[in-house]
């Protein structure tokens, strides 16, 4: 690991001792401050942000020990080395007990100066890669938005989180369904715990229930030793079941008696298993529809739907788009190590005025393309308009998103087209175009409504 440079003070009344310190800190490319006395360090740390404190017990005025626990006071994290001729076992122990992160004795061997400052060093940069990688992951899971829709969601996810209730989250494909299970997660007992996510519709329907039961050795060709499933992996914790509406009711069985009484078998496993675990699901399907025509257990969905969160699409969701076109730019840019981008203001007024149909997901991967393709650090209208999905094909259509013209008329011509070409391609059928885009049929039909759409 490469030496991490530091702001290191130095706090000793012997004016020799400060000289030779600095001259060794600096030849390692350490950056060094001063201080004769405790008064002048603890004035000089309410003023300078440092790394590091280089302590001497004995001191004109305040000793030693009181400095270090004014630096308690001013800074509790901040790493401090006691040094000292005079010390005694208590005095160290005192120290150490205060927070000292070491103590060195007087005369000073300037190897083990050295040692002890490496090491401290370097477990200072592992701390804040540590601190870093911890703040990518809520990054990566933080549902982002300043709409009230946003708001209302992640308000009942606080509400719910500490709670042990069945959650049922629905929305369109790519809204942030997972990002609302891992808000419910994090605001749970369990959030120390594992949160396991299994998702229905990515697995082949033959090995849904061998991934998420787990399987017995010999219980199907290919099965050459135990394995345990997602449901044994999440135990005391979470799991959350995406797209639950893709689930044979063979699996949505098995998975009724885990809510019921915590049990389960392995695939081709005659021993019952014990689980603890907190279960939410998501879906984009209309799983009412699905009751009704016996595709989905009447009994699972009232008990996954104990508290139902509606997630909007991102172009219900007015200002998100802006906030979220920045949250990434700034993200990407992080992420893959490159120079901050931005759009022009053509580019950006496009892009706020654009539905996204694949919502976030969608809006999350065009950044992502732009900060690998373009060499540009401000994306104009050109480089964006060809790595947007044209939902309408009709030639004047483009101009929905090119021109401008008021939010609500736009967004009232986008879905007149987009729902005219959902009904076309499904030849009339509300019921089946309201399961492919994932929507109850009485909104889609009053939707339709609204729009004067779908009259005979």
């Amino acid at each position: 690991m490469a030496d991490h440079k530091i702001k290191i003070l130095i706090i000793d009344d012997e004016k020799n001792i400060r000289l030779t310190l600095r001259d060794i800190l600096e030849d390692e490319g350490h950056h060094v401050l001063e201080a004769g006395t405790g008064e002048d360090g603890l004035a000089l740390l309410k003023n300078e942000s440092v790394d590091l404190v280089l302590l001497d017990v004995r001191l004109p005025g305040i000793d030693g020990i009181e400095v270090l626990k004014g630096i308690r006071e001013i800074d509790e994290s901040l790493d401090v080395i006691m040094i000292s001729g005079h010390a005694t076992v208590g005095t160290a122990v005192d120290a150490l007990r205060i927070g000292a992160y070491d103590f060195l004795e007087k005369p000073l061997s300037l190897a083990r100066v050295k040692l002890a400052i490496r090491n401290l060093s370097e477990k200072q940069t592992l701390t804040k890669r540590s601190a870093l990688v911890q703040q990518n992951q809520q990054d990566k899971y933080r549902l982002v938005g300043s709409s009230p829709q946003i708001q209302q969601v992640l308000e009942t996810a606080r509400r719910v989180g500490p709670t042990s209730a069945k959650v049922l989250i629905r929305g369109e494909s790519g809204t942030g369904k997972e990002l609302v299970a891992h808000a419910i997660h994090a605001a749970s007992p369990r959030a120390e715990d594992a949160f396991v996510k299994f998702n229905a519709a990515a697995i082949p329907s033959e090995l849904v229930e061998s991934e998420l039961f787990g399987h017995e050795k010999g219980a199907f060709t290919g099965a050459v030793g135990q394995k345990k499933g997602k449901i044994e992996m999440a135990h005391s914790g979470t799991l959350f079941l995406d797209e639950i509406g893709d689930m044979s009711l063979s699996a949505q069985a098995k998975i009724l008696r885990v809510l019921e009484d915590g049990k389960f078998e392995r695939v081709g496993g005659t021993q019952t298993q014990s689980v603890d675990i907190r279960l939410l699901a998501a879906t984009n399907k209309p799983l009412e529809e699905m009751v009704s025509e016996g595709k989905f257990r009447e009994d699972l969905f009232y008990r996954l739907n104990v508290v139902p969160i509606n997630l909007p699409p991102l172009r219900e969701r007015e200002g998100d788009i802006k906030t979220l076109l920045n949250h990434f730019l700034s993200h990407y840019a992080a992420e893959l190590s490159l120079f901050p981008k931005q759009f022009s203001r053509d580019a950006m007024n496009m892009l706020v005025g654009y539905p996204f149909p694949g919502n976030i997901r969608e809006l999350r991967n065009l950044i992502e393309r732009l900060y690998i393709l373009s060499p540009n650090e401000e994306v104009d209208l050109p480089e964006v308009k060809p790595h947007l999905n044209q939902v309408v094909s009709a030639e004047g259509d483009a101009a929905i998103f090119t021109e401008t013209r008021p939010f609500a008329e736009a967004k009232r011509m986008f879905e007149e087209r987009f729902l005219e070409s959902q009904l076309r391609q499904h030849a009339g059928n509300i019921s089946r175009t309201a399961n492919s885009l994932g929507m109850q049929q009485s909104n889609l039909s009053r939707k339709l409504k609204e729009l004067g759409l779908g009259k005979s």
